[in-house]
Order: C-alpha cells, then structure tokens, then sequence
C-alpha cells in the first residue's frame, strides 16, 4: 500500500472511530448532528506506516451460511413470522466432532458488518485447535448482509415499523436460534458452547449467558461496560480514565492538554481566530466556531486511550509530540505536535467528517433506543471542559430523529446491573469479565470477581478488546498471561461439564 492509500485508510478509520467519544457524549447533540453516531469499535486504526494485521490462514477455512431467522421472536402476530436471510460463518478446520461432543465457539457479532471483526479477532482461532472447538461467527441483525426484507440498513432504518424490530434482545434471540439450529444440524447436541463477544458484542455475550444459558455453556466479555446505565456508574468514568492514562504518561502533557481548550477559545474569539486556527491546525476545511477543533482534540484523545496497545502505546505517541515540541512552543504548538505524532504528518487534517456509513446508522438508532450511556464531564473534574450528560436534550433529540423517546432505563430493566454483586452471585456462573484498565471503558465494566465462576479479569496496562484480538510474537508477559487465564478458566468449565455430561449418560 502506498503513502497515499495509507494516509486515506488512516484518516478513514480515524473518522469511524471518532464514534467512541461520540457514542457516550451526547450533552450537546443536535438532530443533524446526531445521524453521525459512534459505536463501541473492537479494534483502534492503523498508523501511518503500520501494517495492518488479519489472519489470511483463517479466511481459507471459513464457510459462510444464511440462516431463515424469525423476525420478531416477542409476538405472534402473523407478521412476527417473517423471516429474514441471516449470515453466520464456519470454520471446521480443528472441530473434534460431534460424536466427541467437541466444543463451539461462538463470536457473537456486534454494530458492524461480520467481516471487519473476523479479520481481527484472534481468539477463537487461536484456540480451537487445543480445544478442538469449531467456530462460529453469527452476524448482528440489522448489519452487513442480515438486514430483513431484503432492504439496505439505511431503507430499514427509515421505516419506524420495521426499525422497531432492531434490538438487542432481538439479537440475542437471533444467536439462540442459529446455535440451536447449528448444534441439531450436525447432531452435536451434546457440545458445548462458550460465546465470545467484545466492546458491545461483550456485552450481548454475557447478556446472553444470563438470558439462554441452556444454550452456552459460558461466556467471554472482553471490554463490556455492562455497568454504564443508569447512575451506576459515575457519568465522568470515561474520561477520568482518559485523564488518568494521559497524567501517569506525562505530568506536562496533561497540564498542557488541560490549559489547551481555554488558549483555543481565546484565539477563536479573536478577530480572524478562527482562520489563524485553521492554519495553525492545517484543518482541511475552514472551521466555523472553536468546538470543532475542540471535538476534534477531544476525540483523538479519546481514541489514543482506549486504545492504547502495546508497543506503540498511541498515548506515549501524543505525549512525546507534545513534550518533545521545540523549546519556546507555545501551548497550541505543542498541541499541533501532538497531533502530527498521532496521525502522522499529513497535508491536511479533516476535523469533522460525515460518515454515513452502516455502522454509524445502525448504532445512531440503538443509541437513541436503548443503549443510552450517561457519560459526561463534571467541571475540572478531567482534562476536559465541562460538559455533563443531559438525559433531557438527548431525548428531545432522539425523538425528533426518530418519533419516539430513548427507554433509557430498560437495559438495567431486562438485564440487570443494579446490585450486581449481590443479584449475581448466587444467579448467574460462568461468565469472565475481561478488561484493560487503560481502557476508558474499563470503568463501566466489572472489574472484582463476583463469585467463584462469575469472574473478572483485569490488566493494569491494558486497553480496549485487547485479549481476544490476534496474538503475535511480540505481545506483552502481561497479555500472554491474561489469555491464559482466560483458556484455563474456560478449560475448567468444559470439563466439568464433561465429567456432568458422563454422569448423566450412566
């Protein structure tokens, strides 16, 4: 790939990414801004220069499948019998069989086409031979090519009838179907199953697990904020965690980041600020007020935390350009560095893109439904201006969107997390809650053991979904520790239910 292609790639993904910070911030949201909505993304972009990884032996051994999937599991009205083309993939290369009751993987599939995350979520495919496991990877309604009626996302999302049936509970019942439907078809009842799932995705699995768990035997849930509905969790979790990673980086690049946003208002106020901005910036597109650079910063910021993986630790990256700036560098100089050693050295920077993509559609209308995360920020309680969570102007504007109001108290309603600790303990088994604790995120998760088969595990230096991404040589004692942990506990699972399994047959 040449310089050319990579620095579009970059900003192309940059821009996809940029949903993270948007996704939860939805203080100031406007209903044409609010179209352009972030998701929670397994994997960060690539930097400039930087190979992308994907696992090519793997896609030789896939096979995809389309399932007939009901379209509404809740009703029995004559048109909840729709049906719908749903793909899921598999991959038979390790499967020990049905008759050695060998296990199943599942990758239950979150806010995006299947496709992106199968070429980068290794854990299924690095363990399969030791467990003798097949794989499966079912694709989230509503996304990629498992969108009902045949229509695009964007014709189904348009149609308040049809977008109705768009949920996360219509998608957990989804992957009960096609597992129960995989298992009768290759008569392989009597394998278990263990579901896989990051970011959002982590979520559905541990849902899933506590939904259907006559169906998966347990549950993987890398990086899933289960946590963050509702005043569970503190509305600046987020980004006190982003402030944290960026502090223990540097003591003088948070002190510059911090003082930044009050230097850009100055200079935006001034007569043609906004325009010495642009230049200063090299924005590819005159900027119209301060916010925009801010956001911009902002989400860069954001997105450098959460996914802060080893060896480039992309927070280290913006510190050492704003650290390392020529001596005399004013504040927004030292801020531009910072961003030239995060994005590269580029002609131009796009501070606000409009991505209509599938993924930003989808995910909007899930926001504006149920998945409503509070974050927001408290005044000098981050590095960030203030800027609290207003349930109130989020509604309003998901309602004039959409016709219909957020239920932003369901997800604790159907799912629970209230209480957790004590509701969990004695209702719920096998289930890992796996977080890195530089991911922002991580503070929305579960993070103490609940029980002796409810467990979190948890990394000091880790970021966002880094556990079930592809392992390489070069992947810290930490991280190779962490996955072990991970494979042991759910080792120990299979076989008890094995040695339960043996005992029934007698």
């Amino acid at each position: 790939m040449n310089r050319s292609s990579l620095i579009q790639s970059q900003q192309w993904l940059i821009s996809i990414l940029a949903i993270i910070v948007l996704f939860f911030d939805t203080t100031c949201i406007s209903a044409a801004q609010a179209k352009i909505l972030p998701r929670l993304s397994v994997k960060r972009p690539p930097f400039l220069g930087e190979p992308a990884k994907f696992s090519e032996p793997v896609s030789e051994d896939l096979q995809t499948f389309y399932y007939n999937q009901t379209l509404d599991h809740f009703n029995y009205r004559p048109e909840s019998y729709t049906t719908f083309e749903q793909r899921y993939v598999m991959n038979f290369k390790y499967w020990g069989g049905a008759n050695a009751s060998a296990p199943i993987f599942v990758y239950l599939g979150a806010e995006a086409d299947l496709d992106s995350d199968m070429s980068g979520v290794g854990f299924l495919n690095d363990n399969a031979h030791r467990f003798k496991a097949l794989q499966v990877y079912i694709e989230h309604r509503y996304y990629g090519k498992s969108i009902p009626f045949g229509l695009t996302e964007e014709e189904a999302l348009e149609n308040a009838n049809i977008r109705g049936y768009f949920s996360s509970a219509q998608a957990i019942a989804d992957y009960a179907e096609v597992i129960i439907y995989i298992k009768k078809k290759l008569f392989a009842e009597n394998s278990p199953v263990i579901v896989v799932g990051a970011s959002y995705g982590g979520m559905l699995a541990s849902w899933f697990r506590l939904k259907y768990p006559h169906v998966t035997l347990g549950a993987l849930a890398s990086s899933a904020p289960i946590l963050y509905f509702d005043d569970i969790t503190p509305q600046n979790g987020y980004y006190s965690v982003v402030t944290k990673d960026f502090r223990e980086a540097s003591e003088s690049c948070y002190k510059t980041i911090r003082e930044s946003w009050s230097e850009i208002d100055r200079v935006a106020a001034e007569p043609n600020g906004l325009s010495v901005l642009s230049k200063k910036f090299k924005t590819c597109n005159q900027l119209n007020n301060s916010d925009e650079l801010k956001d911009y910063l902002r989400i860069l910021y954001a997105v450098a935390a959460q996914y802060n993986d080893p060896p480039l630790y992309p927070v280290t990256m913006v510190c050492g350009g704003i650290d390392g700036a020529p001596k005399g560098s004013d504040i927004l100089s030292r801020i531009y560095a910072g961003l030239v050693a995060y994005e590269g050295n580029m002609s131009c920077y796009y501070t606000y893109i409009t991505d209509d993509s599938q993924t930003i559609r989808g995910w909007g209308w899930q926001k504006c439904s149920e998945m409503v995360i509070p974050i927001g920020r408290g005044d000098n309680d981050t590095m960030f201006p203030l800027a609290p969570f207003n349930l109130t102007t989020f509604s309003r504007d998901c309602t004039s969107l959409y016709g219909v109001p957020p239920r932003p108290h369901w997800v604790t309603t159907y799912y629970g997390g209230h209480d957790i600790e004590l509701i969990l303990r004695r209702f719920a088994s096998n289930i890992i809650f796996s977080n890195g604790l530089r991911d922002p995120y991580s503070s929305g998760g579960v993070l103490k053991n609940i029980s002796q088969t409810v467990l979190a595990i948890n990394t000091v230096n880790g970021s966002h979904c880094l556990d079930i991404l592809l392992a390489t040589s070069t992947d810290p004692d930490w991280l190779v520790m962490q996955r072990k942990a991970e494979v042991e506990i759910i080792e120990s699972w299979i076989a008890q239910y094995y040695v339960d399994l043996h005992a029934m047959k007698k």
